[in-house]
């Protein structure tokens, strides 16, 4: 009995990503490969250039929400999740290749993590990214969450926090909704607030980001990030 022509197609392609990996797959392939995994007995091809075609890339169908996802024809609960997953997959391996493998070693590598760890969080807060002597992410902390006028109540928390993670230096990240992320008084203010516990605890801030509008300010540098030619 003749096989379906879905199934040689399901067959071809796996087969290639096993010899050649990802590198030589277009984005349609990439996405036709994914969803040989939650949809049987169907040829994925075009539910993959409807993907494409609703949220014009790779990286926007890979960002999608479940529901967004959901509303495209064809993409059951089962595709949506799977995407999602793969997603959330991705971003914690980029977090962890750069903070904890590699360390912070410049402003680039900076960029990188910080807008990886921001790319889900819509909220104002103001973070902590714990490092150790080498530059490297120990632990990530949302200190305050909304206005920041709690610097006070957060406080304590955060020394403790220094002392469970053993950090030698501290990266804060304050994601400010507005559309110009500048150096504000509270700013500041919650600046110099932290800086002075962490004075007494001998421990240096590595540097002070402010983010809106997808832009990142270092306080340190007193000049916006530079986004990476290549992002991971």
């Amino acid at each position: 009995m003749e096989k379906p022509s879905y199934l040689g197609h399901r067959e071809r392609i796996k087969e290639k990503f096993t010899a050649e990996g990802l590198k030589p797959f277009l984005e349609h392939e990439v996405l036709e490969l994914l969803l040989t995994f939650s949809v049987p007995r169907k040829d994925t091809k075009k539910l993959a250039w409807a993907l494409l075609k609703e949220f014009g890339s790779l990286n926007n169908v890979l960002e999608a929400d479940n529901a967004a996802l959901r509303k495209v024809k064809g993409i059951g609960p089962q595709s949506a999740l799977l995407i999602n997953v793969i997603d959330e997959i991705i971003t914690r391996h980029t977090l962890w290749e750069i903070g904890e493998k590699q360390g912070i070693l410049n402003q680039e590598e900076l960029y990188k993590y910080v807008t990886t760890y921001l790319q889900d969080n819509s909220k104002e807060f103001f973070a902590a990214l714990f490092l150790d002597i080498k530059l490297k992410v120990i632990a990530a902390e949302i200190l305050i969450e909304g206005k920041i006028e709690k610097a006070a109540v957060a406080n304590r928390k955060f020394a403790e926090l220094v002392f469970k993670y053993g950090a030698k230096s501290v990266i804060f990240v304050h994601n400010y909704i507005d559309d110009r992320p500048l150096p504000l008084k509270e700013n500041i203010d919650i600046a110099k607030h932290f800086h002075n516990t962490l004075k007494v605890l001998s421990i240096t801030i590595a540097d002070h980001i402010i983010t809106g509008a997808g832009k990142l300010y270092s306080l340190r540098s007193r000049t916006y990030l530079e986004k990476p030619k290549i992002l991971l």
